[in-house]
């Protein structure tokens, strides 16, 4: 009785451990596994057979910074935590963890270790994203009252150097008038860059790759010598109801960023990807979508500015001295039009843009 009891303890035990969301090893003295919940087997890509026995630091490979805190756990007998340690997961994807290392001793055994491993890389991004979403709705609150404050007096300095051309006899003179007009009319054309098009996405089942065929030969044709233009597609991808001007300008803006920086950066062989792949269950702002399409703009330049990484789509935010400041945050509004987002991971040697529309919200 006693022992169907314990094997009951055991299984319903098992049984919770494999509902959590944290990830769950219990370790030997040699730092081997000696168990793992489903959703450690999730994170490392591999069923308990494979991982049992293993040593942990062979499983979490380019986590090597675990290691001290299991010999401080062992030490002093009490928890320790190593918070938002990046991991090169299988894969290739990098995760975010926050990490818990406990002493335990269950029945007779000796001493194990509990390690307990949360990926926060999802809230992470769901975090950034919200961040983004609420920068973009502040940034185009600005324009249009910077726009409103603007415009208005440009109009009235314009006309008024119209009607003093026409009373002007001495042709000299009329050259000021038209170097005021023609001022006017530039910054009259850059707030309305600056607030993005007018008119709401017109919308038609459209192939993405077919626009992403023509930005690809319009970056080619602008690259300048020694820059490579490549791409990766999903020939998968679906067609997307979508507004093809808008997304073009979009991917235009993203794309055209790339080659500038490569082609001012001394970077050995510069290469831009475009490629294409399908996301399932993926979190755009607040919204979750069964599929989404995720086009992504792959560098190998030095990379985004930290000082400017926050404030990237911000209007009038530049990397470069003769930058404008104004593709990326034209290129989020474009994309925020169709329920989609833009974000960027970037790091030297490697920087990606990616944009994703949702497949289920046209």
């Amino acid at each position: 009785m006693a022992a169907e009891l314990c094997s009951d303890a055991l299984r319903i035990g098992a049984e919770l451990l494999d509902g959590l969301v944290t990830s769950v090893f219990v370790l030997d003295q040699n730092l081997q596994v000696d168990y793992l919940n489903a959703a450690a087997q999730t994170l490392l890509g591999m069923g308990p057979n494979q991982a049992r026995g293993r040593d942990i630091a062979d499983l979490m490979r380019g986590a090597e910074t675990l290691l001290p805190l299991f010999e401080r756990a062992r030490r002093s007998g009490e928890g320790v935590v190593q918070r938002e340690l990046a991991w090169p997961a299988p894969g290739g994807i990098d995760r975010i963890l926050n990490c818990a290392v406990t002493q335990i001793t269950l029945g007779q055994r000796a001493a194990q270790l509990l390690l307990e491993v949360e990926d926060i890389t999802q809230h992470r991004r769901l975090t950034r994203e919200n961040a983004l979403l609420a920068q973009l709705g502040g940034s185009r609150l600005m324009l249009r009252q910077l726009a409103h404050e603007i415009k208005n007096p440009l109009g009235g300095l314009r006309g008024a150097a119209q009607l003093l051309e026409r009373e002007l006899l001495d042709p000299s003179l009329r050259e000021y008038t038209r170097v005021i007009i023609s001022e006017a009319d530039r910054l009259t054309n850059l707030l309305d860059s600056m607030l993005g098009p007018g008119r709401p996405p017109a919308k038609q089942l459209t192939n993405l790759h077919e626009l992403l065929e023509r930005v690809y030969h319009l970056l080619r044709s602008e690259a300048p010598p020694g820059v490579i233009v490549d791409r990766d597609y999903d020939p998968s991808l679906p067609a997307l109801t979508v507004d093809p001007n808008h997304i073009i300008q979009a991917m235009l803006n993203l794309g055209r960023n790339a080659v500038q920086a490569l082609s001012t950066a001394e970077v050995h062989s510069p290469r831009l990807i475009l490629r294409t792949r399908a996301a399932s269950n993926v979190s755009v702002g607040q919204e979750r979508h069964r599929l989404v399409a995720s086009i992504q703009f792959e560098d190998n330049g030095p990379g985004v500015l930290a000082e400017i990484r926050d404030t990237i789509f911000y209007p009038l935010v530049s990397g470069r001295e003769d930058g404008t400041g104004l593709g990326l945050g034209i290129a989020q509004d474009l994309v925020s039009r169709h329920g989609g987002l833009i974000e960027f991971d970037s790091a030297p040697g490697r920087t990606i843009f990616t944009i994703s529309l949702p497949m289920d919200s046209a």
